[in-house]
């Protein structure tokens, strides 16, 4: 357990990739791509607040479930910088990025369920693709696999 001096200790860029188990250089691109924040003390050696640790947390769980950087940027861009996330952050957080995965499943779900036809990718080289796609018509609706990604 934390004494009240260690808890409001700032913390080092070492510590905090040590405490929460990204590496040093790791902790210097979320701070490049604005995701954490620290500051520089007398000897102008970086220097992090603890709740820089659920920041980085929640970061690596955006990750882990495939969100994109940007929409962790997002979401941690409005949030207040002087504090942690709370459980309600996070709860709108992951509401946000619901949708997001869901979407992704969906698409997941399909690709697995056509990886042995045609998927409108142009190339009329399986036997299922003058069927699913004559002429390749599915073109004229934008580049790409057309049945699995049609957006």
């Amino acid at each position: 357990m934390l004494s009240p001096e260690e808890y409001d200790k700032e913390l080092t860029v070492g510590e905090v990739a040590r405490r929460s188990g990204v590496a040093v250089s790791t902790i210097h691109f979320y701070e490049a791509q604005g995701l954490i924040r620290s500051w520089r003390n007398p000897g102008n050696q970086r220097r992090f607040s603890r709740d820089v640790l659920r920041r980085v947390a929640v970061v690596k769980v955006a990750q882990r479930l495939g969100i994109s950087l940007a929409s962790i940027a997002d979401a941690l861009a409005a949030l207040p910088e002087d504090r942690s996330p709370t459980t309600a952050d996070w709860q709108r957080m992951s509401e946000r990025w619901r949708a997001e995965l869901d979407d992704r499943i969906t698409k997941l779900a399909k690709l697995r369920d056509n990886l042995d036809g045609c998927i409108g990718c142009g190339c009329l080289s399986i036997r299922d693709c003058p069927l699913r796609n004559p002429w390749d018509e599915l073109g004229d609706g934008g580049a790409g696999p057309r049945l699995l990604d049609p957006a």
